[in-house]
């Protein structure tokens, strides 16, 4: 882990309606591991303990009203390029449900891991994170934190390196190459995630800190950035302490009663004509239970 001094910097940006509005955010010093959780640390903790995913689980019927119960089976979302160009409106097109689909097995049965120790874990729900935090003794960042440190002490840096998004011509992070979603030449020859550190690291030692992986932190998505002291009363109970049943219930999409956490990082699904979010302010909501072949995790430790 790398201990980060804390202290304050602008969080946020202009470049997407989420990512604002930019304020002024202060963090308390923390340690943050180096890299992703990866395979084989992953492998550890499930041969430690026996845990069983979140993608690996049986599905309660009680939470899909009217399926087929034949279809109700273990599984995760797995990217799948398109043939040709379609529309980026809709997602759908380029993900999909895949029975057996999980840490161990990452496109499906018939997958492994085995080859890859060093690569980022991915289809890990936020339960999975959180499991494997408090077994290292460890926790998960938070968003403040998560930025922070992405940013490498350049505050209000367009990237986690600079403002320029190749210095030099020098790929930086793993981030798609090509015509997104059906061409990918590769990220200095990785296709899909990478091994950890394969990119150069930060200001402060860290790798992978954007690209590669989306990572799981502990805030609520919020459509918008919550500024300290700035919405009296919104989501804070009568002790000015976060309420924390509410941000969830609010964090849900229309629907669904599944809070939803943030993502930030961006993946090596990210790309220009897409959604360029291998940036420090960027973030995404991914709702707790879900796992994708792009999400992956790291733990955080008070100083």
């Amino acid at each position: 882990m790398v201990r980060l001094p804390g202290g304050a910097f602008r969080m946020g940006s202009t470049e997407q309606p989420e990512e604002g509005p930019v304020h002024v955010r202060e963090v308390r010093a923390f340690e943050l591991d180096v890299h992703p959780v990866t395979n084989a640390q992953f492998a550890a903790f499930v041969d430690a303990t026996g845990y069983l995913t979140v993608a690996e689980r049986d599905l309660d019927l009680s939470d899909f009203p009217g399926a087929d119960p034949a279809e109700l089976v273990p599984g995760s979302l797995v990217f799948t390029p398109t043939d040709g160009p379609v529309d980026l409106r809709d997602w759908r097109q380029w993900w999909r449900w895949v029975p057996g689909a999980s840490w161990r097995h990452p496109s499906g049965p018939g997958t492994t891991v085995d080859d890859r120790p060093d690569h980022p874990v991915v289809h890990v729900a936020f339960e999975d994170a959180a499991a494997y935090a408090a077994w290292a003794g460890k926790r998960l960042p938070t968003e403040a934190e998560f930025e922070f440190a992405a940013r490498g002490g350049l505050d209000g840096a367009r990237f986690a390196w600079g403002d320029e998004e190749r210095p030099g011509g020098r790929l930086m992070a793993n981030s798609w190459q090509g015509d997104f979603p059906y061409r990918n030449i590769g990220a200095s020859g990785w296709r899909g995630t990478s091994p950890v550190g394969a990119f150069p690291p930060n200001g402060y030692g860290l790798v992978d800190m954007t690209g590669n992986v989306w990572e799981w932190t502990t805030d609520y998505a919020t459509p918008r950035h919550v500024v300290p002291g700035a919405e009296p009363g919104r989501g804070v109970d009568r002790g000015g302490r976060r309420d924390l049943l509410t941000d969830a219930a609010a964090s849900a999409e229309p629907g669904s009663r599944i809070p939803r956490r943030v993502l930030k990082g961006g993946s090596h699904l990210c790309s220009p004509q897409y959604c360029l979010r291998y940036r420090p302010a960027a973030r995404s909501p991914q709702a707790e239970d879900s796992s994708t072949t792009h999400v992956g995790f790291r733990c955080a430790r008070d100083a």
